[in-house]
């Protein structure tokens, strides 16, 4: 799957303004934009966090997380037994550190990164003794998977990497004492592997041409066929681990139904039996213990998050943890070995992550910090679930977010902004979102819909959505808007459309295919000639590339090339008459520059207005709080241009960014 995620909006008409970057907006006549203390400010929304992927060792004796140093996010730690005062164990002055996990060795920390947003991943290590950082691995144009660790092995990690073959990866061991790997598999065909606690490849998978997924399992040094699913079931199927003894694998299946089951199957027989069945939704994640290798709970989330307890002495601690702030959703977010003290997190629509360490032996947690600080207090508004109807008779959960002190009852013709999520396959989920907030707090309704080929929903939903790219996918958003209009939430004069990635070709298509819709719209990173995407896409994708093909369309036929050139934005560019603001990294790997570029061009050669902004630094997406920071101020400022809505002014936000304004835009 294409895995785009985020979210866009904007724009509308006569006297400009030229800021100290040079983009030029317009207003139109009469209009009068008021800046208001009220206002959170941009940088309490889109900067750095205080703390995020908090963590605990596997022996309990550390507590770990990513926070900012000199406002470039590094990794700390801070004792517990006996307790101390945080360490900065990292020094990073670029992108800063992205992700990372503890190794069972209870001594390093493993973390990636990449290069200006590459996505070509490099691992290093950090020896918390010692505080030196390795680099592990570090070629160019390499990319960098962890494939497995064990508590069994503590300081094995078995890696892939594709230094010999672009397309597929090979499987290394890495041992953290010598900081040598050996090459224990080469591998010219698989897409990717499980393995088990002995960190021995189990399983390999194989794409199908026509999207499905094939499965083998490795027997006396061969691999035979195992398993196979076709592209429908492929979506929402896979293996879930190995028993403890290795005997058995758990599967998500959705052979012959809709929704996918948790199985557990004999290896040998294949003999099967159902763990646990989903209603409404597929399950969204499953909790095992650490060492015993069993599910202990499984997550559920339709419109709100749930569980659903396999062992019920679980439920208990969750009885408890609820307790602790009521109206937040207690998520396990970090364990102990031996399972006994957990990091925990409660989670809010209106609020920042609360993160808490609980002690199952005493049933007590003590309360840690927030996540972001700066939120406590704040007067954030709540964001609601809906179910809305496709005009074909799909179920779209949506979440609506107004601004503060307007409720469903009391809305009425706000500004709204419409903010697509990327993926396609991938999906909105109610909670905190800084996108939602941030244009609440300016006055607008914000609206994210689900729309056919969001997961989350059954093979049925995320299949409805294949070849439906800029079609039925599209009627879906326009619907929502419609249901908007009709209740009177939203003006219609003043809707803006935004995203980002598959939320960014939502955006394009809003403005080409339904142009008297939107009064604006924002493009980040979003793709605007779906052939060119399907041939730009970077080697180690090919493995899966059927995939993508039988979602959007096939290039190598003339039927699927006429599809794809039909579902294009670019196709339709003369159509756009409503103004567009498109943000781009220079170095995305999945939507790469040539995708905002062509757009520009040919909206260029037309003399059709546009603003566009690319950084040099970035990727899908920007990393650096500076860059985030400079984006959300043009695109606040083209927003209140456009809808009415309320501003920050720019002040210092584009300092520190890389931003270049490449091409600017009057709207008259």
């Amino acid at each position: 799957m294409i895995s785009l995620n985020f979210g866009g909006r904007f724009l509308k008409i006569v006297l400009l303004i030229i800021t100290s970057m040079g983009v030029i907006f317009c207003f139109q006549k009469g209009f009068f934009m008021k800046t208001q203390s009220t206002l959170i400010p941009r940088k309490v929304l889109f900067g750095n966090p205080d703390r995020t992927q908090v963590r605990i060792s596997p022996d309990g004796n550390y507590l770990t997380y990513i926070a900012p140093y000199k406002n470039v996010l590094n990794l700390w730690l801070q004792p517990l037994n006996p307790a101390g005062e945080a360490i900065l164990l990292t020094h990073d002055t670029g992108r800063g550190v992205q992700g990372y996990s503890w190794a069972y060795d209870n001594q390093n920390l493993l973390y990636i990164q990449d290069r200006d947003g590459d996505e070509n991943w490099r691992l290093f290590k950090v020896d918390i003794v010692t505080k030196k950082i390795t680099t592990l691995t570090d070629e160019k144009k390499v990319r960098v998977t962890i494939m497995g660790t064990s508590y069994k092995h503590p300081h094995l990690v078995l890696i892939g990497l594709n230094n010999r073959n672009a397309e597929y990866h090979d499987v290394y061991m890495l041992d953290l004492r010598t900081d040598t790997k050996k090459k224990i598999y080469e591998n010219n065909e698989f897409a990717g592997f499980e393995v088990d606690d002995d960190l021995t490849l189990r399983l390999a998978c194989k794409m199908t041409e026509t999207g499905g997924m094939d499965w083998f399992i490795q027997k006396k040094g061969t691999w035979e066929l195992y398993r196979s699913f076709n592209a429908e079931d492929n979506s929402t199927s896979s293996p879930a681990g190995f028993s403890k003894d290795g005997s058995h694998i758990y599967w998500l299946d959705s052979k012959g139904r809709d929704l996918a089951v948790l199985t557990l199957s004999d290896v040998e027989t294949q003999k099967t039996k159902i763990i646990a069945t989903p209603t409404k939704t597929d399950f969204s994640s499953a909790a095992f213990h650490p060492t015993e290798n069993v599910p202990l709970w499984l997550g559920k989330n339709y419109m709100k998050p749930e569980k659903e307890f396999l062992d019920k002495t679980y439920a208990k601690d969750f009885q408890y943890l609820e307790t602790l702030r009521p109206g937040t959703v207690p998520t396990l977010a970090g364990t102990t070995l031996d399972f006994n003290q957990w990091i925990v997190a409660c989670l809010s629509d209106d609020g920042p992550v609360y993160y808490y360490l609980y002690n199952r032996t005493y049933q007590k947690a003590d309360y840690l910090f927030s996540n972001r600080k700066s939120l406590e207090g704040l007067a954030l508004s709540p964001m609601v679930p809906l179910e809305l109807k496709s005009r074909d008779g799909l179920t779209l959960v949506s979440y609506l977010t107004l601004p503060p002190g307007i409720s469903l009852k009391t809305a009425q013709n706000l500004p709204t902004i419409l903010l697509v999520h990327g993926g396609p396959e991938s999906r909105d989920s109610w909670g905190y979102d800084s996108q939602h907030q941030w244009l609440a707090n300016r006055g607008y309704a914000v609206l994210s819909v689900n729309y056919r080929g969001s997961s989350g929903f059954g093979k049925k939903f995320v299949t409805a959505g294949n070849k439906e790219w800029g079609r039925k996918a599209h009627d879906d958003l326009i619907d929502a808007v419609q249901w908007l209009i009709k209740e009177k939430i939203s003006d219609p004069h003043k809707i803006a459309i935004f995203g980002g990635s598959y939320g960014g070709y939502a955006t394009l298509v809003g403005l080409t295919f339904t142009p008297d819709v939107f009064a604006c719209g924002v493009d980040i990173v979003g793709m605007s000639n779906l052939i060119t995407l399907l041939n730009s896409f970077p080697p180690y994708w090919k493995p899966i590339l059927s995939s993508i093909i039988q979602k959007a369309g096939d290039p190598k036929t003339e039927e699927g090339l006429k599809l794809l050139a039909e579902r294009s934005p670019l196709t339709h560019v003369d159509k756009i008459k409503r103004p567009l603001l498109i943000a781009q990294g220079a170095n995305d790997p999945r939507v790469t520059q040539a995708e905002s570029e062509q757009i520009v061009d040919a909206m260029r050669k037309r003399n059709i207005p546009v603003t566009y902004v690319l950084y040099p630094d970035e990727g899908h997406g920007f990393a650096k709080p500076d860059n985030r920071i400079s984006f959300y101020a043009v695109a606040e400022k083209f927003l209140a241009a456009c809808l009415g809505g309320k501003f920050e002014p720019i002040g210092d936000d584009f300092k520190g960014s890389s931003i270049q304004v490449k091409e600017g835009a009057i709207h008259r």
